[in-house]
């Protein structure tokens, strides 16, 4: 199995809805939550905020640390987050820029009701579980294997 890299996603929520980046890719389509790899010398939380930015164009806040998914065999980090700013749609970062490519596919961020996240194809499928919850979020930050 290939370790994959270190990752830090933002769950941004604000009211009833959710902020998700849409994907189809090599003939599937999911969503995902932003985020993305953590560079050297990063943590998590500033990796989280960078991200989120870049692919969706929003300035967030993290609230709190709510879960660690293992994949491949590193951790992806997932933050409660509620926007502070700029506008949905509006990330700068390559994926968002450049043109769609057969291999990695299109990214398009979109505001999704929560009470939608369990009829739709959402990665993880335990963090998708964990907010289709919302407000109930757990005490101290879970720990999932996917």
């Amino acid at each position: 199995m290939r370790k994959s890299r270190p990752t830090a996603r933002a769950i941004i929520i604000e009211g009833d809805k959710i902020a998700l980046l849409e994907r189809n890719r090599q003939g599937k389509h999911y969503f995902v939550f932003p985020g993305g790899g953590i560079d050297p010398g990063e943590t998590p939380e500033e990796a989280a905020i960078r991200e989120a930015l870049e692919e969706t164009g929003l300035e967030i806040g993290l609230d709190r640390l709510v879960a660690e998914v293992r994949f491949q065999g590193s951790p992806q980090y997932f933050f409660l987050s509620h926007p502070l700013g700029s506008e949905l749609g509006t990330g700068t970062g390559p994926e968002m820029t450049g043109p769609p490519s057969i291999l990695n596919g299109t990214y398009t961020p979109r505001w999704v009701k929560l009470a939608e996240i369990p009829a739709l194809p959402v990665l993880p499928a335990s963090i998708a579980a964990l907010t289709a919850r919302h407000p109930l979020w757990p005490e101290s930050p879970l720990s999932f294997e996917e």
